[in-house]
């Protein structure tokens, strides 16, 4: 490991590792107003939801290389309500725009060419392109610092969104695949939440624990830490009677053949067949495998 005290560095560097490291994260595309009436569109992607009752984002505008306050910080201090607006894949070449560095009272939806949507209870515009919106109302405005890069949490409560329907699925929950978010990393960086970079992980159950799984399973130089995670998440494990069921079966009598014949250790074969499964979420038969001897 690379051990690196954070005031080792120039502010900068340590920055560099912090973005590179801390990701992906999304992106709060945040309209406001001024107290004469201009309207700032800037992305953040210090952001994230913090609570639901009352429901409350977070983000935080970092103080520029000068150490002076962002227009979208200054804004809300005179006008203390924001539009949290969420960035997908198809605006966010149009985001990037609105992030340059225009001058204060510069209006960043004719900059970057989004449509403004008068907002129902707070003053800002909302993005008409985003797949999602949120009114709020700013709580609390709390500086961690006054340096170039410090940064200004906000805390907004949201009093009502918006959410485009072609972004639900048939069960009346957003879709991933549909809304298609992206996520900001390190440098020119960012990812796409579609395609194969979704996957699912099961809820938490209160299942048997990695400290329960037998050693050589814990030692395995093939079952990765996810593949114990979802061995360990199991409430029971198949009986004495489904085991010796499953030991005369064409599959394991197979897999016994392919050690036998290409002079490989069995329980690096089983592991290798359970770790295939369990990439499949088929726990149950990758432990009616591990369970087999392995002699």
């Amino acid at each position: 490991m690379k051990t690196v005290p954070a005031n080792s560095l120039p502010q900068l560097e340590f920055y560099r590792y912090l973005i590179g490291t801390v990701g992906p994260r999304p992106i709060a595309f945040a309209s406001t107003i001024s107290i004469e009436g201009h309207v700032n569109l800037s992305p953040f992607s210090f952001f994230n939801v913090i609570g639901s009752n009352p429901p409350m984002l977070l983000f935080s505008p970092n103080l520029n290389r000068h150490g002076h306050k962002k227009h979208t910080l200054l804004n809300i201090e005179e006008v203390p309500e924001v539009v949290i607006n969420i960035v997908n894949h198809q605006m966010v070449e149009q985001m990037s725009l609105a992030s340059a560095e225009f001058d204060r009272h510069v209006n960043e939806f004719q900059k970057a060419g989004f449509t403004e949507v008068k907002s129902d209870q707070v003053r800002p515009p909302r993005v008409a392109e985003s797949p999602a919106a949120f009114e709020c109302v700013v709580r609390q405005i709390i500086p961690t610092g006054t340096h170039p890069g410090a940064g200004t949490v906000v805390l907004a409560e949201v009093l009502v969104g918006h959410f485009d329907e072609a972004i639900f699925g048939e069960n009346g929950l957003v879709d991933p695949r549909k809304i298609d978010l992206v996520g900001r990393l390190g440098a020119d960086w960012y990812v796409r939440a579609n395609g194969d970079a979704l996957f699912e992980v099961g809820r938490p159950r209160m299942g048997i624990g990695y400290d329960a799984l037998p050693a050589d399973l814990r030692q395995s130089k093939i079952l990765t830490g996810n593949d114990l995670g979802k061995l360990g998440s199991v409430q029971t494990l198949p009986t004495r009677e489904e085991i010796q069921a499953f030991a005369q079966s064409d599959t394991l009598r197979n897999l016994r053949v392919e050690a036998r014949n290409g002079c490989q250790y069995l329980p690096d074969v089983l592991h290798h067949e359970a770790h295939k499964l369990l990439i499949s979420n088929h726990i149950y038969e990758a432990w009616l495998i591990l369970l087999q001897p392995s002699n």
